[in-house]
């Protein structure tokens, strides 16, 4: 069934005069030939000052489009060719046609274009935010992924969620729960969970799906990275980190419709634009409104988006941007089977033998929530000289959640009757709701970045201050047991657990403790942060980098919603060292790196003898090789790194008469390898290949669990590869296809002496794409899941995933 609400329409409105006024602007054309006659192929061709532009094709053509009416200049630029430029007069709904000769002949040419490599589209080769500073991968002694806006187009990327698919080592564990204070769905990194969090290096928490409309492409940052990004927003398994799009200058967009299974349907606009007549402040308005079903019923997801962004550039030294992102929505969650009892009472192991209705959602009518994120940043870069800079960021992030939290448990039939021989033929139905539950997250950030010499030794370096605020006021309540129903759906009170019976049970039984468990999460915490970071160019081809962070954590206490006195109050410090090694043996295509890195989390409480606990820490040794060869045809990185966490508090058996006392001595170790590959071996067609193995053990832990892999690592192996081809020349220029997909290896889920071992079998999902790109439009495809594969994922649960699904989607680009 078709859903069109009032947001819905509004951007279809919106298309139309954007549709309308596009007509008043113009189209620059042009070929560039060399010397010699011959075509001129990947040349930039841009507007001087204005930041538009595009590249040449194959056959040296070239088209600027929706240029206002006025006076330009076109430059033709490239590596190793001489600038060429003209005056031209743009006149509104006309096309203007420039050609250019370039001084190089088609040999010389053919020279450059190699060199520049400006075709491996899913590849990116700096990061201005992995080291707080504009690095090249190659120079960096840290792992990290870029997922490219290029990658997102080709795949119909519609959330963070479906981009991870491209990140090696990265795996789904659970989808967004969308309560106050998440970040969103939870991911397995290196062996440790992981969310989305950071949002162009700051605080920018999104409850809900992370919507895709304003990414201009995501970061997945590897390994321990509190030196640089503290311990609050990051895990020992690393980070991800949104890239959003910034305004331009120029005016343009793109309003984009995809529908598909499941009642999918959305509608995205992306327009920039001036603000002023002397182009000093421009706006980029990025929105969408997406509703999606399911292959279960009564679990959907229905919300907009809205990320309105505003750039404003006072003179050449100093700049503004202001960015805003405000969702809202409602939603069901998709089901959680979680494990209460010990697997050998089950009679089966394995998810795919445990016999529920892989197509039941096992909820009935109005089980649902409300949630809200909103999220404000600002940011003043003012440029000292050529060599010193100052980046002043504030950010400020709200999320809210109200409703219902559906969970679910196996219950052996033992239970039920006792003597009963292994089973569990029926699933308890369980809820943990929030009540208008809040949490705002503040964040203030002076970065300072400088390059100087110390003799004719190079130094780049950061020196920043960091201020992290949170302000919990949220509450859960919950009970454990709604009722029992078989776990195939037959039951004929499979519907009784709705909203109109769950309400009315919480409020007959709303003053019985016994039953209904009330979790108040209010708190407050100040976090003071200062960080020094120095990559140091000790020679041509040798590259040090020495990093420091000093972190003072302020935690308030807890508190509940009546006003008691705050409780368990206490303060930290703790110190973050990264140290790294790079060595290129042959400069700007080979490195070899190694590095030191660090995390830590804040503990809280005392041990068995009285002693407070002390911040948890992690260390990660890593090694490796980057490419970036054959004219950047050919990158990617191969590494071995080695986790070790240690001071995790476990409990303590020594004292009998205190069966609540703990000790702060466990370990964890976490050890793997991943490779990664981005290639191009011919003009059009484009791959990304990862692999990526995580062995892990729990080390000085409880008995139940010592030696054993933790259960929430996710899958040992995982793989992921996509291929992609697109046609550039002849009668099929611009039409493409992909295809690709991920695999996993069985996932314990359940790993103990007491609870046993439950498994999550391994997968194989393969997807493909097909597209058709034109200068004005876009019409796409895709398949996820071709083969139907019934497959589960879980952080200590088991969650049945998306069987196959059709969505379809076309763009208008003016």
């Amino acid at each position: 069934m078709l859903k069109i609400k009032p947001f819905c329409l509004t951007i279809i409105l919106s298309f139309i005069v954007l549709f309308s006024y596009a007509q008043q602007l113009g189209t620059i054309k042009g070929k560039v030939t060399t010397s010699d006659g011959k075509s001129a192929p990947y040349i930039s061709v841009g507007l001087k000052g204005k930041g538009l532009g595009n590249m040449t094709n194959e056959k040296g053509f070239f088209e600027i489009q929706r240029v206002k009416p006025g006076s330009y200049t076109v430059r033709v630029s490239g590596v190793g060719i001489e600038n060429i430029e003209k005056n031209i007069t743009v006149v509104a709904g006309e096309d203007k046609i420039v050609d250019f000769v370039i001084s190089q002949n088609a040999n010389q040419l053919n020279e450059v274009n190699i060199s520049q490599g400006r075709v491996n589209k899913y590849a990116a080769k700096k990061s201005e935010f992995v080291s707080k500073m504009p690095l090249n991968n190659l120079e960096n002694p840290q792992v990290y992924t870029t997922i490219t806006k290029e990658t997102l187009n080709d795949q119909l990327v519609f959330s963070v969620d479906d981009a991870t698919r491209n990140a090696t080592g990265i795996q789904k564990m659970w989808d967004a729960t969308s309560r106050g204070g998440d970040g969103g769905a939870y991911y397995a990194s290196r062996g440790f969970i992981v969310q989305a969090k950071l949002r162009n290096g700051l605080a920018g928490l999104v409850t809900s799906r992370n919507d895709a409309a304003n990414l201009e492409s995501v970061e997945v940052i590897k390994g321990p990275s509190a030196t640089l990004f503290g311990s609050t927003l990051t895990s020992y398994g690393g980070l991800i980190n949104r890239i959003t799009k910034k305004p331009f200058e120029g005016i343009g967009g793109e309003v984009s419709y995809a529908t598909g299974s499941y009642d999918l349907n959305r509608v995205t606009t992306d327009f920039n634009f001036p603000v002023d007549k002397n182009n000093k402040i421009y706006a980029r308005l990025n929105a969408s409104y997406n509703y999606r079903g399911s292959f279960q019923e009564n679990v959907y997801d229905r919300g907009f988006f809205l990320a309105p962004s505003l750039s404003y550039k006072v003179n050449d030294k100093l700049d503004f941007t202001f960015d805003a992102e405000i969702a809202n929505g409602t939603n069901t969650l998709k089901p959680f089977v979680f494990f209460y009892f010990p697997v050998a009472q089950l009679g089966f192991d394995r998810a795919d033998q445990a016999g529920i209705d892989y197509n039941k959602s096992f909820i009935g009518d109005g089980i649902k929530q409300n949630y809200k994120s909103t999220n404000f940043f600002g940011q003043a870069n003012y440029k000292f000289n050529e060599n010193w800079s100052s980046h002043t960021s504030v950010s400020s992030s709200y999320s809210f959640s109200n409703g219902r939290g559906s969970y679910f448990f196996l219950v052996p039939n033992s239970v039920l009757n006792p003597g009963a021989a292994p089973g569990a033929d029926y699933l308890s139905r369980a809820d943990q709701s929030t009540d208008n539950s809040k949490v705002y997250t503040y964040e203030i950030q002076q970065n300072f970045n400088g390059t100087f010499h110390i003799g004719s030794v190079k130094n780049r370096i950061v020196l920043g201050l960091d201020y992290l605020r949170q302000n919990s006021d949220q509450l859960f309540y919950s009970i454990d047991t709604f009722d029992l129903t078989n776990k195939n759906g037959q039951d004929a009170n499979y519907n009784d657990f709705n909203e109109t019976n769950l309400a009315a049970f919480y409020s007959r039984l709303a003053n019985d403790p016994s039953v209904v468990f009330r979790y108040p999460y209010n708190f407050k915490t100040n976090t003071y942060s200062a960080y020094a970071s120095d990559v140091i160019n000790l020679t041509e081809r040798l590259i040090a980098l020495a990093a420091l962070r000093v972190d003072r954590y302020d935690n308030k206490g807890n508190s509940d919603r009546a006003g008691s006195a705050p409780t368990g109050a206490y303060k930290q410090t703790a110190f973050s060292p990264k140290f790294g090694l790079v060595y290129q043996p042959i400069k700007d295509q080979l490195s070899l790196f190694a590095n030191y890195q660090n995390g830590f989390n804040n503990v809280n409480g005392i041990d068995y003898q009285g002693n407070t606990f002390k911040p948890e820490q992690a260390n990660q040794m890593e090694g490796g090789v980057k490419m970036n060869a054959f004219g950047n045809k050919l990158t990617g990185s191969v590494s071995y790194y080695y986790i070790k966490v240690k001071d995790i508090v476990r409990g303590y058996n020594g004292d009998p008469s205190n069966p609540n006392a703990q000790i702060q001595d466990g370990n964890k170790i976490s050890k793997g390898i991943e490779a990664e590959i981005i290639a191009n071996p011919i003009n059009g067609l484009n791959v990304i290949a990862g692999f990526a193995y995580n062995d892990n053990r729990l080390e000085n832990a409880s008995p139940d669990v010592e030696g054993r892999r933790d259960a929430y690592s996710a899958a040992p192996y995982s793989a992921n590869l996509w291929i992609s081809y697109k046609f550039n020349t002849g009668s099929l220029r611009g039409f493409g296809l992909g295809a690709g997909g991920n695999y996993a290896s069985d996932n314990k889920i359940v790993n103990s002496v007491s609870q046993g071992v439950f498994i999550l079998p391994a997968y194989e999902i393969f997807n493909a794409s097909v597209f058709y790109d034109h200068h004005s439009f876009r019409i796409g495809a895709k398949v996820d899941n071709i083969t139907n594969e019934k497959y589960w994922t879980g952080y200590s649960t088991m969650n049945p995933q998306d069987i196959r699904t059709f969505t379809g989607s076309i763009s208008y680009k003016f």
